[in-house]
């Protein structure tokens, strides 16, 4: 039986991403709230989230008698995190200018969580890359800001844009910290009998 995936975001980095695995699929976002529960930690959230997508794409589904068996979903949320806190998209333009100034000449945490369920099984995996910024000025990240890249991305920034200008050093997946990591997307897809 040919599996078939159900992308449960709307990401287009992540679709880009499937598409250069050749992994066929079709696009359900999931709409769910993604706000943290009371002194839960990074992993615990980033690996909640996306579980939560790929349930929420899954009821959806079934309520439209379309969850097959040979249906595959794969979600996947991605968050930083820096000195043991979840750091999310930025508020607003005073937000991210916080958050960058953070970030501005260390190192932190990209946390990405993937998980895949069929009517069988869930299996989810959290893989953590280290990345070192550069220090900015204010009037980089003001400029940075303008560009509308950081507005709504993890961290407010985006390695695979104008924001790898920031990054001295990588330590990990670099897909991952775009939103997929490759390696173990195909693996668990794999073994979940997505073949492409």
């Amino acid at each position: 039986m040919t599996k078939s995936v159900v992308l449960a975001s709307a990401s287009p980095r992540r679709t880009a991403l499937l598409k250069q695995m050749n992994i066929a699929h079709t696009i359900q976002p999931a709409d769910i709230d993604e706000s943290p529960r009371d002194n839960e930690p990074p992993m615990e959230l980033v690996a909640r989230l996306a579980s939560e997508k790929a349930q929420a794409v899954k009821a959806y589904l079934e309520e439209l008698q379309a969850m097959t068996d040979d249906k595959v979903i794969l979600a996947s949320d991605t968050l930083i995190s820096f000195n043991g806190q979840s750091v999310g998209k930025p508020e607003d333009k005073a937000d991210s200018k916080r958050i960058l100034t953070m970030l501005s000449g260390k190192t932190h945490d990209v946390l990405t969580a993937i998980c895949v369920l069929d009517n069988a099984q869930q299996q989810t995996q959290v893989i953590t890359t280290s990345v070192t910024f550069a220090a900015l000025t204010d009037e980089q990240i003001d400029a940075y800001w303008e560009t509308g890249e950081p507005a709504d991305k993890a961290g407010s920034y985006a390695i695979q844009g104008i924001g790898g200008e920031f990054v001295v050093s990588i330590n990990g997946s670099a897909s991952a910290v775009i939103g997929l990591p490759l390696y173990e997307t195909r693996q668990l897809l794999n073994a979940f009998g997505v073949v492409s």
